[in-house]
């Protein structure tokens, strides 16, 4: 019976890995993904001036809650604040468009009668760990100028698509800082393209604080080197993205 289970153990961790939830698998051992830290226990904020606020999240597995079991700071927003939360991510996607179900493409299939109030998407390591090509700043805001087989020409389409179809603030945020140039490129980029657009972003990546975490804070926040934990999402992401989010609201600005 014990060499049975031992037979079986072995089969379900081989379908993890050859379905692609290796994040997922980490995640389920990881202690920042329990107790304290779990969606359920966590408090509501009173008065909070996003509640009722219907906001879209269009990303891959870091919006989706990859090394969370599916949890993203998302939806502690919306247990927290009362948003409604469209959560549009799909793990190991682009912004570039060269898939089916890349950024752009899935963009295309969020109902465009959606009352949003605001527009979240995010600047996806994938087109970093893929190398796809930066791509440059367009002169244009039409959509139809924009090469959406390049970095930029995707996050200027995002952009413009968002602010057509749901007239709403569009915001990009990026990763915490990790080992990559390809993506430090990246942020340079969409910070750029914030010039040309006014739209808010997110900066994670050069953020200070949010960079700053201990050895042992990291060990509760990541299951790797991207990925957040619940308790990454909760206590590290979520006060940033609670603090930017008011600010557009409360102030009805796009900084």
């Amino acid at each position: 019976m014990k060499k049975l289970k031992t037979v079986i153990s072995i089969f379900l961790i081989l379908v993890f890995i050859a379905g692609g939830y290796v994040g997922n698998m980490l995640g389920v051992f990881n202690e920042g993904n329990y107790g304290e830290y779990s969606l359920r226990d966590t408090p509501s904020v009173s008065d909070s001036p996003i509640n009722g606020k219907t906001v879209i999240f269009l990303g891959s597995s870091v919006t989706f809650g990859y090394g969370s079991l599916g949890v993203s700071f998302a939806d502690f927003l919306e247990k927290t604040d009362g948003i409604t939360a469209v959560k549009e991510a799909v793990s190991g996607t682009t912004l570039v468009d060269i898939k089916s179900n890349s950024y752009v493409s899935r963009m295309k299939k969020i109902d465009k009668n959606i009352k949003a109030d605001a527009f979240v998407c995010q600047l996806s390591t994938n087109d970093a760990t893929k190398e796809m090509p930066l791509g440059v700043i367009s002169d244009s805001f039409k959509m139809s100028d924009f090469n959406t087989q390049t970095i930029a020409g995707a996050i200027e389409y995002i952009i413009a698509y968002a602010k057509e179809t749901w007239s709403c603030p569009v915001v990009f945020y990026t990763q915490a800082k990790y080992d990559s140039d390809h993506y430090a490129k990246m942020v340079d980029l969409l910070l750029k393209i914030q010039n040309k657009w006014n739209i808010t972003v997110i900066d994670l990546w050069n953020n200070s604080e949010i960079n700053s975490i201990t050895d042992e804070q990291r060990e509760i926040y990541l299951v790797d080197r991207i990925h957040p934990t619940k308790a990454g999402y909760k206590e590290w992401w979520l006060p940033e993205f609670r603090k930017r989010l008011y600010k557009i609201f409360v102030f009805k600005s796009n900084p």
